[in-house]
């Protein structure tokens, strides 16, 4: 066994966890991660196995990093690429790892490469750090339009919606990602009606929106007034009836929640029954939209149904069926489904959970049941709990209770 072929085995292997550790420690038990007659050789695997960490357990790529740089392994502008998207994954890795990494980066001369000028600039836009983004962006010479997408971003994240459109504008190339950026920007500092309006633009100029592009576009609707709202998402409803050639599981999900939300199910089963493939998210969708909307039983069966197809609830389902337990008053069913979460499916109940079990309790007016459960709780009831308690003791006319 040489480094060569557990090099081809990491590559290989680059997406699945085991594998990938499995390796790494044969890599330290063979020492051949540090002992190798080529000089690239261990900068070759280390960056290979910073890259398959970064998907997995992305602190272990930075850590990596450490041991990389103990060993005398020379980095080079692929190791950063990595190290850069590996600490923008999160926001306490991102401030703790981005100016070690970009002091290492310019003590090493790598920021002159296009692909970890790019892979800094995300970084920074993910602190928020609008400053060291303009700075990096400057310094690239002929900034790519993934640079130029990140730059865009940045202003969006940062609310400065007018520095982006400037910057759009002068943009000498767009694409779906850039338009989807200005509106994704606008949508974040609640300009509901103008990123309609760059939407519709953009089918102006026949740029052929992402699911991404859509799913903003939806959430722009759900906030417009109701008719308004309603309207134009029927209108983008149609352009992707009639444009895309099945509806994916994402848009799917999303104009499933804005019908159910705005209470218009017959528009949200529709879609539910066009959908070719459905996610255990698009099931849940529509079953807290009938559970939401007085289609209790709707929801009930439809979580039947959900089972016998083979799909797995999990804990945002159990929510919706336990609110339409609630709803209909259905203490025992209600009380089985709150059991079988953990001794069925593995799913420890969190306070939304034991919100319904309590307004179920409270609407039947079983109010001591109701008080006991909540004494009994694993944890401090918060103002939901404890309000869904108060508001079934004004119904059944409970004053002492609820003092």
């Amino acid at each position: 066994m040489n480094s060569e072929y557990l090099l081809q085995h990491l590559q290989r292997f680059i997406e699945r966890p085991n594998q990938i550790k499995q390796i790494h420690s044969l890599l330290i038990t063979t020492a051949l991660l540090f002992n190798t007659v080529s000089k690239w050789k261990p900068t070759l695997l280390y960056n290979t196995l910073i890259r398959a960490y970064l998907n997995i357990i992305p602190h272990c790529s930075l850590t990596l990093f450490t041991f990389m740089l103990h060993h005398r392994a020379p980095p080079n502008g692929h190791t950063f690429t990595s190290l850069f998207k590996a600490a923008s994954t999160s926001q306490s890795l991102a401030s703790l790892s981005c100016s070690p990494l970009h002091a290492q980066a310019l003590k090493l001369g790598v920021l002159t490469d296009s692909f970890v000028q790019t892979s800094l600039l995300g970084l920074y836009a993910k602190l928020g750090s609008l400053s060291n983004v303009r700075k990096v962006f400057e310094e690239i010479l002929n900034p790519c339009i993934v640079a130029c997408n990140v730059m865009l971003d940045a202003f969006g994240r940062n609310g400065d919606m007018g520095s982006a459109l400037f910057f759009f504008d002068r943009m000498s190339e767009k694409d779906v990602v850039s338009w989807t950026s200005v509106i994704n920007g606008f949508v974040r500092s609640k300009q509901f009606a103008k990123a309609i309006w760059v939407f519709e633009k953009m089918l102006e100029f026949s740029v052929k929106p992402s699911e991404a592009t859509y799913v903003n576009v939806l959430s722009c609707c759900a906030n417009l007034e109701e008719q308004s709202g309603f309207y134009q998402r029927r209108q983008i409803h149609g352009y992707i009836f009639r444009n895309e050639g099945v509806m994916t599981v994402f848009l799917g999900t999303a104009l499933i929640d804005f019908y159910g939300k705005r209470g218009h199910l017959e528009f949200a089963f529709r879609v539910f029954n066009q959908m070719l493939d459905r996610e255990v998210c698009t099931w849940n969708a529509m079953i807290s939209s009938f559970a939401c909307n007085g289609r209790e039983k709707e929801a009930l069966d439809l979580f039947e149904k959900m089972k016998v197809d083979g799909m797995c609830p999990n804990e945002v389902t159990f929510v919706a069926v336990l609110t339409a337990c609630a709803r209909t008053k259905r203490v025992q069913l209600g009380s089985q489904f709150f059991q079988s979460m953990r001794c069925q499916y593995g799913i420890v109940p969190i306070m939304e959970h034991y919100g319904c079990m309590v307004d179920l309790l409270g609407r039947a007016g079983l109010l001591t049941q109701a008080t006991e459960f909540v004494n009994t709780m694993p944890f401090q009831p918060d103002a939901s709990v404890l309000g869904a308690l108060l508001g079934a003791c004004k119904i059944h006319g409970a004053i002492e209770l609820g003092n």
